[in-house]
């Protein structure tokens, strides 16, 4: 079982940027796959990004492309979303994910989820 802890969402202006921290429980954090998921409401959750075990693999939704950096400190057991040029459509809960590869984490398999953080993007 990983515990997953979401910090850093907020409220931010249109253009603004914001970064997320997800912090887990496990030692063998630095195994897992990670990924970053959101769900606006009314809406379903969706792909962000994913990034391999030892960092060498990043993944990206296109529609933040170019705006969002996914990265990880495996000595802190942490992974980061880094989110620039912020957009009012990016507005939603930010859900951290831990699976065995980045596949499985894209196709939600077997993944384990934080609480979430709220995101929210004013125009």
């Amino acid at each position: 079982q990983v515990q997953l802890v979401e910090s850093g969402g907020g409220l931010v202006q249109a253009g603004g940027s914001l970064r997320l921290s997800c912090a887990a429980s496990k030692r063998t954090f630095s195994t897992y796959a990670m990924g970053w998921f959101r769900q606006a409401p009314g809406k379903e959750r969706e792909f962000v990004t994913t990034i391999s075990w030892s960092g060498g693999t990043t993944h990206y939704a296109d529609s933040v492309k170019g705006r969002f950096t996914i990265s990880r400190d495996n000595a802190k057991n942490t992974v980061y979303l880094q989110m620039n040029s912020l957009k009012p459509e990016d507005t939603a809960v930010y859900y951290c994910a831990a699976g065995i590869t980045t596949a499985q984490v894209m196709e939600k398999v077997q993944n384990y989820w934080g609480q979430g953080t709220q995101v929210t993007v004013s125009s």
